[in-house]
């Protein structure tokens, strides 16, 4: 995986439309269709698979 950005204006937008807290989430993809997060709190925890959601555009 690589590493995650923080969320531009419009990301965020896009993340609370979803019902996400952007303060919590990293983009780790941006295409067209959807966009993909990773949230923050899943990344400090040692071992398992970090949480990781996929948006759509779509409604947008």
């Amino acid at each position: 995986m690589k590493n995650g950005k923080r969320p531009t204006l419009q990301q965020k937008l896009i993340m609370k439309s979803h019902g996400l807290q952007p303060d919590n989430w990293l983009v780790i993809k941006n295409t067209t269709e959807y966009m993909e997060v990773v949230s923050r709190m899943s990344l400090k925890k040692i071992g398992g698979k970090p949480k990781i959601r996929r948006l759509s555009k779509a409604g947008e």
